[in-house]
């Protein structure tokens, strides 16, 4: 099937019992806390100044042009390990590359959106996807539903973790970079900007893992070892991040992912074509340190820690269903400030 279109994102099925409950999810910027765990703290001594920021609703492409332009600096200069929600309270580290001159004290810095707590120095410039995970505390509001069963499933999250899907911000608006990837794979458009490339190559990528860990839940296999699986260091199955090269599984974890592969071979063919090295992902997300309370009746607050990659609403997934209060009028007044 190489005519398929993706203008829309299918329903991805969970995992454990589907609820019924409903809640609101960030609706004051304070009910989604994220803290960065980072890799390492920096040394006192190097050419990188790191930077501790606590951001309030702001995105960290936008506190990265602010710290460039503080410290006086081009914003390629500026590193950071991952990208932070807007509409949350996020603590991160920034790295700036300043290797003479006087160290500015940027924790003078005044800005209504974020502020530095501490700075030091360090050898190493802070690149993505250097960091051990990040920590959550999410309050969930306006909860409706069946208790018993929310509790049910969190307690079973708890014990087996919930699959590891990409989250929908992987995919943009209505899911719109998974069609504009294929469009692109397809050369039906040409598309010069290489960031926007990379988005929905990365789409594209992570909508095909997705589907292999949906028909792993349908066929009751995604917790399980298939004969013939990859296993991670920690010894959970692991499914594809397509490109080229032989896909690494054998038996019937490989004939699984083959016709995972041969449902979107326009899009499987395309990152091929496009230089993608295949690599493999965890299908499980094991949530740390899971924790939860009921402040009030209609009130759900959940703490954790995931690993980085993984995404805070696979969990929340799996305990409810979630929206978010409409910010199109908000964001049409700052044209400026792009959201993550």
């Amino acid at each position: 099937m190489t005519d398929l279109q993706y203008t829309t994102l299918p329903q991805w099925p969970n995992a454990y019992p589907v609820t019924g409950a409903s809640a609101t999810l960030k609706h004051l910027n304070e009910d989604f806390v994220v803290t960065e765990l980072p890799l390492q703290l920096p040394s006192g001594e190097g050419e990188h100044l790191w930077l501790d920021v606590e951001k309030n609703g702001a995105n960290t492409a936008f506190v990265a042009q602010q710290l460039a332009e503080a410290a006086g600096v081009q914003e390629r200069d500026v590193g950071y390990a991952g990208l932070k929600d807007r509409y949350a309270i996020t603590r991160q580290w920034f790295s700036i590359y300043l290797p003479k001159g006087d160290t500015p004290d940027l924790t003078q810095l005044q800005h209504p959106e974020f502020k530095v707590l501490s700075q030091s120095r360090h050898v190493k410039k802070l690149r993505p996807g250097d960091l051990q995970g990040n920590r959550f505390r999410i309050v969930l509001r306006d909860v409706t539903g069946d208790r018993p069963a929310m509790e049910a499933n969190l307690k079973a999250i708890a014990a087996h973790g919930v699959p590891n899907y990409f989250g929908a911000q992987r995919f943009g608006h209505d899911g719109g970079n998974v069609e504009q990837g294929r469009a692109m794979l397809a050369r039906e458009i040409r598309v010069r900007n290489p960031k926007k490339k990379g988005i929905y190559l990365s789409a594209v990528r992570s909508f095909v893992f997705n589907e292999v860990v949906a028909l792993r839940i349908q066929q009751g296999l995604w917790g399980k070892t298939l004969p013939g699986d990859v296993l991670d260091e920690a010894g959970r199955p692991t499914g594809p991040l397509w490109g080229r090269g032989r896909v690494s599984t054998t038996e019937e974890a490989q004939a699984l992912e083959n016709g995972v592969a041969a449902q979107h071979a326009a899009l499987c063919d395309g990152m091929e074509h496009a230089g993608l090295d295949q690599e493999r992902r965890a299908l499980v997300a094991s949530p740390a340190d899971l924790t939860w309370e009921w402040p009030q009746a209609d009130q759900l607050v959940v703490s954790f820690a995931l690993p980085a990659g993984n995404y805070a609403t696979s969990v929340l997934n799996e305990i409810l269903r979630t929206t978010e209060p409409d910010r199109q009028a908000e964001q049409e007044q700052e044209p400026g400030t792009s959201v993550s």
